[in-house]
């Protein structure tokens, strides 16, 4: 994750929900027409993109532009494999989620009775604070630690909690913590006797059919993952290419970001968030119920559930989104749905910003594509 940086800002044709599909209707051919005028209009020139949009109907658009890896001349396509960042987050709160229904933990239960060796004063915070980013933890463990890609164990990471004071009484106040979200991760671990990622994949990847999503457990080919571009352009290699452990980020990073993905995959996850496949209707109501404001200065903004922003919107307007940005400062991502299921937009890119000129996550395009879905 992007140190000092504010993360909540607001081809796939055939691939179908589960179920019959709807036959195509007119108004589809239309929507696909409209969302197309304004990629065209909105996405600048240069970076690599994947947009994705969906509604009750299944994927009704779906392009690339740009290249994955310039030097290869390999295009963005439907599987090109992105960094989707903090978006992970949604992936660590269902894994809690799921534990919870399966009894081996409970959302209001306190840390020191689910992790050892935790100094004293963080043992009474609960892991609902972690999930909505209410604990008073701070975003990362001090500078000295190092940053996402430094070496650390999770022992280190829970010894150096030590050394960290929390910025506020829990429960009182929001503030936005990827240490908080690595701790989670930790919890998945201790509650399900499983490394995180084995968890994922085997108890919600593997159900919901999502099968190029992961750290290092998916046989990607090279080629496949896209090259990561700074704001000046310049490549940044491939983020499974970056330093981290055998089995994947270190723990300043894990469970709070560097997940890998692709369109399609997020498009599933979606799906099985719409049905049982992933996760039973209480853990999905808990995901997306407003816990927390997700502003630090103002009651009127969005709110945090566990693992997703939402609007302050009711009904079928509402709005559950996240965004992500890595380190290296290339990789975007931005996934926006309806809490309903009627619609969902994602958005990748490996090129993010460039210097001086334009910025995607600017461009709030990922909201306006899915205000179109809905009003279809």
């Amino acid at each position: 994750m992007v140190r000092g940086a504010a993360l909540l800002v607001p081809a796939l044709a055939g691939v179908t929900a589960c179920g019959p599909k709807k036959s195509e209707h007119r108004s589809d051919s239309e929507l696909r027409d409209r969302i197309h005028e304004l990629v065209t209009a909105e996405l600048p020139k240069g970076p690599g993109v994947t947009v994705l949009a969906a509604n009750e109907s299944g994927v009704v658009y779906s392009e690339s532009v740009g290249f994955a890896d310039r030097a290869g001349g390999i295009r963005c396509g439907r599987d090109t494999v992105y960094d989707i960042a903090s978006n992970t987050k949604q992936f660590t709160a269902a894994a809690v989620l799921h534990l919870e229904s399966a009894g081996r933990l409970h959302v209001r239960d306190h840390l020191g009775d689910l992790l050892p060796g935790l100094p004293p004063h963080l043992r009474p915070l609960t892991v609902h604070q972690l999930l909505s980013h209410t604990s008073g933890l701070p975003e990362f463990l001090p500078d000295r630690y190092g940053d996402d890609y430094t070496p650390l164990t999770r022992a280190e990471m829970l010894r150096a909690l030590s050394r960290t004071e929390l910025r506020f009484r829990p429960g009182r106040a929001f503030h936005y913590s990827n240490l908080g979200y690595s701790l989670l991760a930790a919890i998945v671990e201790e509650r399900s006797e499983l490394p995180y990622e084995h968890f994922l994949a085997d108890r919600l990847f593997h159900h919901a059919g999502l099968e190029k999503t992961g750290y290092v457990r998916p046989r990607w080919p090279r080629r496949s993952i896209a090259v990561e571009y700074d704001e000046q352009g310049k490549p940044a290699g491939r983020p499974n290419e970056q330093p981290w452990a055998s089995d994947g980020p270190h723990w300043n990073l894990r469970g709070n970001g560097g997940m890998l993905s692709t369109a399609t995959d997020l498009f599933h996850w979606h799906v099985a968030l719409n049905g049982h496949e992933a996760l039973s209707a209480d853990a999905r109501r808990k995901m997306f119920t407003p816990h927390a404001s997700a502003t630090e200065d103002a009651d009127d903004g969005p709110a945090y559930g566990y693992g997703w922003a939402l609007d302050p919107g009711t009904g079928e307007r509402r709005v559950a989104w996240h965004t992500g940005q890595s380190q290296v400062g290339g990789s975007y991502s931005e996934i926006v749905r309806s809490v309903d299921g009627r619609a969902l937009v994602v958005m990748a890119t490996n090129y993010s910003t460039k210097k001086g000129t334009w910025a995607i996550a600017d461009l709030e395009l990922a909201r306006g594509i899915v205000d179109l879905v809905l009003e279809d």
